[in-house]
This record gives structure tokens, sequence and C-alpha cells, in this order.
């Protein structure tokens, strides 16, 4: 039976500790230049309805890698960008391709897209949820911290999809949530009712400061995300004080550490000296999108990593 990865939720506590394992063997593959084709003759088309830099070349590359073949596929060149509706697509793609990743718009176009398609489909971002950025997040947090378990994360800003999985991914990790947002830019209550009911431990406060009180982590994103575009000014107005800057970070902890899911507008929701400085982990996060990627392209088409490396 297929399975799907459209939330950070359709993998279970033990998958996601496994598929990280797993990540950490590749990276160390990679880095030793030892080939690990184990996607040999596989392919994964790839759908962006919204620009990207780091989701399609870690995707592309992932494949690479593993012995595959990635399709981009830009719905204004396919015949959806002339009204063909979602579930033919589907049906389509997934009679020539072994998995499909989807970088949408609207969260209900990949959900539509899964119940149709009989191969895996991935969520490479929605309106809604950032699964993959999360498991790569937490994969870097992994190599860091080792146990998880009881961590704090403070998110700073817009309570956006990227905020939204963080929230789910709590039931998963056993980390504590703190997300600080004005009141019209708080994460979705549905979200946070529905982590809480698996267990997970979340806060939503208005005070960045205390957020970050006795926090390990510190998480912005930008504040104006594709389609939000026509909303800068209220956006910018309404956030001014959650920016991630050096003296926020010194109501933290010492040893906290910076995340920032990229592209990051230097200025606003992040300083270009906190980015920049001995606490971000940033670019860590940016390169274990690749390794974290391709565990899950394994466990999807694959059923996981060969026991032998």
């Amino acid at each position: 039976m297929k399975k799907d990865f459209l939330s950070i939720i359709d993998i279970d506590g033990y998958e996601l500790e496994s598929i990280v394992a797993d990540a950490m063997r590749l990276k160390r593959l990679k880095s030793a230049g030892t080939a690990h084709e184990f996607l040999k003759g596989k392919s994964l088309g790839m759908i962006f309805e919204k620009a990207s830099t780091r989701t399609r070349v870690s995707f592309e590359v992932g494949m690479t890698d593993l012995g595959g073949h990635a399709l981009f596929l830009n719905p204004t060149d396919m015949q959806l960008g002339r009204g063909e509706e979602i579930r033919d697509t589907a049906r389509v793609l997934a009679r020539y391709t072994d998995a499909v990743m989807i970088r949408a718009y609207h969260h209900a176009t990949i959900e539509e897209f899964a119940r149709y398609s009989t191969v895996p489909v991935l969520n490479g971002l929605s309106d809604r949820l950032h699964p993959c950025q999360v498991l790569a997040d937490i994969m870097t947090l992994k190599e860091r911290f080792g146990n998880l378990r009881d961590l704090k994360l403070a998110w700073v800003g817009d309570g956006n999809n990227v905020c939204n999985t963080w929230i789910l991914s709590s039931a998963l990790t056993g980390m504590e949530i703190v997300v600080a947002s004005p009141p019209r830019y708080q994460p979705r209550a549905a979200v946070v009712d529905q982590a809480r009911a698996g267990g997970g431990r979340i806060s939503i406060v208005t005070d960045p400061e205390e957020a970050v009180r006795d926090a390990d982590v510190l998480y912005t994103d930008i504040w104006v995300s594709m389609g939000d575009e026509q909303e800068r000014t209220e956006r910018l107005l309404a956030l001014k004080g959650y920016t991630i800057n050096s003296r926020l970070l010194a109501r933290a902890p010492p040893d906290a550490l910076v995340m920032h899911c990229l592209p990051a507008h230097r200025g606003e929701e992040i300083t270009d000296e906190v980015l920049e400085g001995p606490q971000s982990i940033v670019w860590d996060q940016a390169e274990n999108r690749l390794h974290a990627q391709k565990a899950l392209l394994l466990r999807l088409i694959a059923g996981g990593m060969p026991a032998t490396e």
C-alpha cells in the first residue's frame, strides 16, 4: 500500500527516528564520496506552482545521488495550465513516475492529487504545511542535541506553514513549542488543537521575550510569503518588534541556537548579525534538506534504506 507524506504526522515517532537515522547515514556516505544509488532506475515527478531554490535543487540532486531521475514540471507548461483536472494529471503521472513531489499554493491541491495518485505523493510546501523543511530541521537538531525530548523551541513572527508543521511535530519529538505572534498572525487554531490532542506541548503568546526565555532554539521565517505580497505593508507593520536581533537573542540562554528556513529578508524577521553569528545553524538546516529528503524518498519508494552501507 502506497504511503504519502503530506504532513509531518503522516509518519509516527518510530518512523521519524528511522528516517533521521537514515538521513545521517546518507550524509556520511555523500561526505565520503561513496556511491549510494539505492533508487537506480526510479523517477520523481516534481510539480512547482511556487518558485523554489532549496526544494528544487535538493530533490533533484537527491534523486541523482540515489541513482534516479527527477523531472521538473511547471504547471504552465503542462495540461494543468490549460484546465486539465488535478485528478487526471495525478492518474497519468502515477503511470510514468515512482513518486510525485508537489509545491503548491493550496494544500487542497496536494490532497486531491494524493487521493488519485497510485504512487507516493510528497508535500514540498503548501499554504498550510511544510513537512520536508521540518524533517530536515529535526535532523539538524538531532545532530546538535541528540535527544530532542524536552527541548524548547521558540517560534517568533508569522505563524505560517512552517510554524504549523513544527506545532504538529511536537507530538512526535516531545519538544515544547512556544509561538510568539501578533493576534492576527498566530498559527491555525485547528493545528494547535490537533497537536495538543496528540500530546504536543504548545503555548501561544504575543511577547517575543516571553517566548525565548529558557528556549534552546529560536526560529523565524519571512513575514511575507509567496501569495501574501498584497499584504506586505500591513504585515511589516504588525510584525514590527518580532525581529530576532541581538537584543532578543540576549534574552535567551547564551547557548541557544538560531534557525531560519530561508530565504531570509535580512533586517525584517532576522538581522544580519544574528543570521551570520556563531549561534546560527541556518546553513546546516539548508544542507540537511538534501539528506533528509533522500531518506524520505527511500522510505516511500523503496521501503527504506538497505541494511548495509
